[in-house]
């Protein structure tokens, strides 16, 4: 039964091979075409992440609508503290739970801070 099998397809790739052949390619897409399949396939998978964080960016936008009062005077303290994030390393977390955060050597020199924010 193999062989049958193993015969009959030998027989008929030259007819597959000659199908393939004589069918006509695809015209290439072109931008007037409308997108490419990628870019549908992109435009796809961007939808379905938006559906499935809608929910969770929903439950932060609250925590934040709750929480921004109290943080927003720390964070306005802190903006008005930072110059540029860019002249900073990446946060590091100390054994004690403290959190540092460095200014990198090759930043210009740190201004005063303005009138009213305490160091």
């Amino acid at each position: 039964m193999r062989h049958a099998a193993l015969a009959l397809l030998l027989a008929l790739s030259p007819l597959a091979a000659t199908a393939q052949e004589a069918a006509p390619d695809p015209a290439p897409e072109t931008a007037e075409d409308g997108p490419s399949l990628m870019e549908r396939g992109l435009a796809l998978f961007f939808e379905g992440f938006t559906q499935e964080m809608e929910p969770a960016l929903d439950e932060m936008r609250q925590a934040l609508d709750q929480l921004g009062p109290t943080i927003a005077p720390a964070m306005e303290k802190l903006m008005a503290l930072v110059d540029d994030m860019t002249n900073y390393e990446l946060p590091e977390m100390l054994e004690n739970g403290d959190i540092i955060i460095r200014r990198k050597p090759d930043a210009p020199p740190v201004e005063t801070p303005p009138d009213g924010v305490e160091l």
